[in-house]
């Protein structure tokens, strides 16, 4: 209130500003701020892809076709430019900036620099419009997340929003980019923050959608591939589909191998060499252009729509999906900054037109069609090698608008996904945070952790459970009447007490003796013949002389860790039946949590 009378607003710095908000306040400009930050996303985004495809006509034409010498001589001399302005002007725009994000949110608080934001945007749109085997969607989670955590700075909000905006941010930028909102936030859910409230979902939501209103105001609202309808799926295609779970689960774990092991070696090379990786990576992935192959350079979605209109041939789909793997791992590893997703849909989208080639081949008499193959061969490589499976089924219906393929997309999104987790345990943005020396926590791991709950370490109920409405004598004497067992030591020193409002009190015995020393002795013979007060005191239920507060209702299902907390007031917590109010399922010590944990 001092600082309200005697400092100016305007002087204040950000933390103080965050503290004059009140939480209702600050909750409504959240969600305001969410849709602006989308509005200025979107932007962002449309501007990102304009640079990109600026960057391509520029330097390597409308239509690159091979043995154009600049193939060769445009990615390796913007390779050298690029790593030279990431190590002197840009230095934290390496990566694909999905793990860069999470960095800025369980690190940093959120925080994301506007150096970073920029050079994330030049040198991004730079590296894939010169032909570099990158993607524009991960740049683009990182630009978003960076407009979010700039302008939650400037509004001085609390710690606890900065933290959550960055998250927002990414979900903003992502949804522009695939121009598919629903994609974006689970993927934000799945592999940036893992869990989520209300009002963090709300906010996302409004972010994700403001972005795609933006986007689709200059692209459109067509969706990005088209392929055609299928009308009625033939059950025996499901095998096909099956086959192409198992490809696409093999194929992650080539491209995955390949990642975790040349970036490592790449990144403990001299500094010195290190300026030179992007620009030999560039001249490798040129030269994979010039002698036949320009499609493996840049994004490639105009590849990825051939391949779904079957205009290659069998042998050149592998080539193209082998000779990707081979120049993103390049393009990546070196330092170059780019996102992942696109050339994971595109290695997909090879590798699902070469089953769908096959299955034409020797069954021509089934319905589907090789784009249907292809689209579902992206989301396949997106599950096994993103680990988003939940995220790479809505990835495939936003992208193609096309709903007749989700029985296909569902199974072999989910044979691919195992294959992975069987093959390749760790994660591949996990692996890259473990070589960059980051402790970032893994979604997927908090996804497969199983929590303890009450019913694990519950104990039956040894102790004297009495009735707290019997006046304090006859209490007195049903207790006495009730003797601890010698080999029960928690029955000597707890007692349960059920209240007339269907509350549980745990008392120790200590307390209870207290509580009786301050009262008429029961074996008194009449104290107070006068019915004076301590009679009339003797003859009130106990539950008048107990505490007002009463034990927590818990459940058998509840998680067990949540229970520690009431130790430090209760001897001992019963656990309640969810069918029968007043109906105890066992109860829970102290000793009991902790020797449930110790087991493991």
């Amino acid at each position: 209130m001092e600082i309200e009378q005697t400092v100016p607003e305007a002087s204040l710095t950000p933390a103080q500003r965050a503290a004059l908000i009140s939480p209702a306040r600050e909750e409504r400009l959240f969600l305001l701020l969410s849709i602006f930050i989308g509005i200025i996303s979107g932007l962002l985004v449309v501007s990102f892809r304009m640079a990109i495809d600026w960057f391509q006509v520029l330097l390597l034409g409308s239509s690159p076709a091979p043995h154009q010498p600049r193939l060769f001589i445009v990615p390796a001399v913007s390779g050298l430019i690029i790593a030279l302005l990431a190590r002197y002007v840009f230095p934290a725009v390496r990566g694909s900036g999905v793990n860069q994000t999470k960095a800025a949110l369980y690190i940093s608080n959120g925080y994301i620099s506007f150096r970073t934001v920029m050079g994330k945007f030049l040198l991004s749109s730079f590296a894939i419009g010169s032909g570099h085997s990158l993607g524009p969607e991960d740049p683009s989670l990182q630009i978003g997340a960076g407009v979010a955590s700039l302008i939650s700075r400037k509004m001085g909000l609390s710690r606890e929003k900065l933290r959550i905006f960055a998250p927002v941010g990414a979900a903003a930028g992502l949804a522009a980019a695939f121009n598919a909102p629903i994609s974006a936030i689970l993927f934000v859910i799945e592999e940036v923050i893992g869990q989520w409230s209300a009002g963090v979902l709300g906010s996302i939501v409004l972010a994700a959608v403001a972005s795609v209103v933006v986007a689709r105001s200059f692209w459109g609202s067509e969706p990005m591939f088209r392929i055609p309808v299928v009308t009625e799926l033939d059950s025996r295609e499901l095998l096909a589909y099956a086959v192409l779970g198992v490809v696409g689960g093999v194929a992650s774990l080539v491209f995955a191998k390949s990642l975790g092991y040349l970036r490592p070696r790449l990144r403990a090379m001299s500094a010195w060499s290190q300026l030179l990786q992007p620009a030999l990576a560039g001249l490798l992935v040129g030269g994979i252009g010039y002698f036949g192959l320009p499609q493996i350079m840049g994004a490639g979605y105009e590849a990825m729509d051939q391949a779904m209109h079957a205009q290659f041939a069998f042998k050149i789909l592998l080539l193209l999906a082998l000779f990707k793997i081979i120049a993103t791992t390049l393009s990546f590893s070196s330092g170059t900054p780019g996102g992942m997703f696109a050339p994971t849909l595109f290695i997909g989208a090879m590798l699902g037109a070469a089953v769908g080639t096959v299955e034409k081949h020797y069954f021509g008499h089934l319905t589907g069609s090789t784009g249907s193959y292809a689209l579902v061969g992206m989301g396949v490589l997106f599950a096994a090698f993103l680990r988003v499976p939940l995220t790479s089924v809505f990835m495939v219906l936003e992208t193609s608008g096309n709903y007749s393929v989700i029985l296909p997309v569902i199974l072999a999104n989910t044979i691919a996904y195992l294959i992975s987790r069987s093959l390749q345990p760790v994660p591949i943005f996990e692996l890259f945070t473990h070589q960059d020396g980051l402790f970032l926590p893994s979604m997927e791991e908090q996804r497969e952790e199983v929590d303890l709950h009450c019913e694990d370490a519950l104990s039956p109920v040894d102790v004297p459970v009495l009735s707290g409405s019997q006046p304090v004598e006859a209490f007195r004497a049903a207790l006495a009447a009730s003797p601890a067992p010698a080999t029960n030591r928690r029955a000597h020193t707890a007692v349960l007490i059920q209240c007339s409002d269907g509350g549980w009190y745990a008392a120790t015995r200590d307390e209870l003796e207290i509580l009786f020393a301050e009262l008429p002795p029961s074996s008194d013979p009449d104290p107070h013949p006068d019915g004076g007060p301590g009679a009339e005191q003797s003859k009130r239920p106990l539950e008048a002389f107990l505490d007002r507060d009463r034990t927590p209702v818990i459940f058998p299902d509840q998680p067990l860790a949540g229970t520690l907390p009431y130790f430090r007031r209760w001897p001992l917590l019963p656990i309640s039946n969810r069918a029968m109010r007043g109906a105890l399922e066992g109860v829970l010590s102290q000793s009991d949590v902790l020797r449930r944990y110790q087991r493991g």
